[in-house]
Parts: C-alpha cells; sequence; structure tokens
C-alpha cells in the first residue's frame, strides 16, 4: 500500500533529510513540498543532491497544499507549526519536527519559547522509559506503546535525544542521580538552519568551537528535564551546553553524572542494561568524562 506524504519546510535541512529517507523508501509517493520564502523555486537550487526531486517546484505553506495527503511531515521553525496543525484533519498523520507539541508544561515553553503553547503531542521517542518506583523493584513502560495509534506526533529535539538515551538506563535503573548532570553536546552547523549569520561563516567558524545558549538559557533543557523525570528522576538539575563545531551536522555528546549511594543493608539497584566496565555507567554513544564507584556516591576523574 503507497503512503502519500507532504512535506513543509522542504528546502531547510530538517525537510532534506526527510525527503532524502522518503526518496528511498519504496511504499511512500512524495506529495507536495511547500516552503516560505523559498517558494516558487524549484527544489534542487536548496536541496542539490535530491536529483529526483530537484525539478519539483516548492509551493507555498498553506493548509490547501497540505491536505489530501496521508501524512504531513511540519519541518518548520519553532512556534510556526501550531496554527497549521490545528487546521489539518483529524485523521492525517502529522508529524511535527519542531518543538512546538514537543512540552507538557504550557509554563516552560512559554518561559523558554515566549509565546503562547500550542498544546502537548504523543512524544515520538519510542525508546523513552516510563518508570515508577525507580529501582530494584521498578515498572517499566516504553514510550512506544502510547505511540500506537497515534495520529499527532511530536518529533523530539537533537540534542534531547542524545542526552536522554544515554542517562535514562542509569536513572529507571536507580543508579544515576539526575540531581547533577552535566551535559557538554558538540554539534554541527545544520542545527543553526540556512539563515545568513556572521558567526556560522566558514571564515570564522573553522577551527573554533563556539558555546551557544549557556547559563541555563538552551530551549533543550526543559525538554531533557521532562524525560528525565519519565524515566523516573524525582528532581532533575542540568547544566547544558551545546557547542558549535566546524562539521556539517551530527551531535556528540559528553554526559557527567553522579551514581545514587547504597545504604548498608539496602538492595543494590538494578544494573542498567547499558552499563559499561564493571562500577561505571557510560552514556550511550559517547564517553563519560566522569565515572562512579556504585555504594560511594562519590565521582572521580
Amino acid at each position: 500500500m503507497t503512503v502519500t506524504v507532504a512535506v513543509a519546510g522542504a528546502s531547510g535541512y530538517a525537510g532534506g533529510e526527510v525527503l532524502r529517507l522518503l526518496a528511498g523508501h519504496p511504499d511512500v509517493e512524495i506529495g507536495a513540498l511547500t516552503a516560505h520564502s523559498s517558494a516558487g523555486s524549484p527544489l534542487g537550487a536548496h536541496q542539490p543532491h535530491l536529483r529526483s526531486l530537484a525539478d519539483r517546484v516548492l509551493l507555498p505553506t498553506t493548509v490547501e497544499h497540505l491536505v489530501g495527503h496521508d501524512v504531513v511531515v511540519l519541518a518548520l521553525p519553532h512556534g510556526a507549526s501550531g496554527e497549521i496543525a490545528a487546521q489539518l484533519p483529524e485523521d492525517v498523520l502529522v508529524l511535527d519536527l519542531g518543538a512546538d507539541h514537543r512540552l507538557e508544561s504550557a509554563a516552560d515553553w512559554e518561559q523558554f519559547y515566549g509565546s503562547a503553547h500550542a498544546g502537548t503531542w504523543p512524544y515520538g521517542l519510542p525508546e523513552l522509559l516510563l518508570t515508577q518506583d525507580p529501582g530494584a523493584g521498578a515498572r517499566e513502560t516504553r514510550q512506544r506503546e502510547r505511540l500506537v495509534g497515534a495520529r499527532r506526533v511530536a518529533v523530539p529535539g537533537c540534542n534531547v535525544t542524545a542526552v536522554t538515551l544515554g542517562l535514562q538506563p542509569g536513572v529507571a535503573a536507580g543508579v544515576v542521580d539526575a540531581s547533577d548532570v552535566v551535559a557538554v553536546l558538540a554539534n554541527g552547523y545544520s542545527g543553526a538552519g540556512k539563515a545568513l549569520k556572521p558567526h556560522l561563516l566558514a571564515s570564522e567558524g573553522l577551527g573554533s568551537a563556539q558555546p551557544y545558549a549557556v547559563g541555563g538559557s538552551h530551549r533543550h533543557i526543559p525538554e531533557v528535564v521532562q524525560n528525565l523525570r519519565a524515566a523516573g528522576a524525582p528532581q532533575v538539575r542540568i547544566s547544558f551546553t551545546p557547542t558549535l563545531v566546524p562539521m556539517r551536522g551530527g551531535s556528540s555528546p559528553r554526559s557527567a553524572r553522579r551514581c545514587r549511594p547504597t545504604s548498608p543493608g539496602s538492595a543494590r539497584p538494578r544494573r542498567p542494561r547499558a552499563c559499561g566496565r564493571r562500577g561505571t555507567t557510560p552514556t550511550s554513544g559517547s564517553r563519560s568524562s566522569r565515572c562512579c564507584r556504585r555504594g560511594s556516591g562519590r565521582a572521580r576523574r
């Protein structure tokens, strides 16, 4: 069965990556491709690597161009998805790659994004652990079960996914103390979008590393906190520092965290499946700058 898919924001980096994946799927028919300021131009002028779609002309991003498809992917700037999504039929599967529908707390959205909250959709991270009673007797389910049959899905942030998947096994097992977490990420330039900015020029960025959104101001912080709480953390405090490095895209996270101490005679926390060598709980796909000794509650460098 062929599924028709429309992509809003097809001229951007996220939209281009979605189209790259869709173009190789045998059961997908790519429908309307829309953009904002780039409407009227050929897709090949913005995504030259998508040769099979190069002659497609970008349409204005309107509801009229997006209806009539089985799936609509919204690859739009933060704050732009809510109004369009609200006008799409309920039986259409809508995937929002922006942040508009990720956060459960309207107060967090307003604090970090500065606009009205568009509502909360099912969170599109199937591997997210939902834990009750963290520790040896923890009861776990996964977000995958909540996504069954969903017609609206909020796709998680890039930095958020990297940090969440690395830390949540230890949090769910009662091993990691989420009240003292440090995350430093090396990010490629595509995450900053295509807008021309002086600090993104090659002459400025090559050979340098540029931290940004420091001091607890990064918009992904409340999303990480939300996920670690879902994994069972009673309290989350995180120092979050993303850093632009001279590579096209991707994210390389490094997370440091303390282990929970165990009292004499208490049951040992379950060892998370992601554990590496004895006594440490490394983050997924990365090397931690701190490792911890179970039972001591102290970190060593």
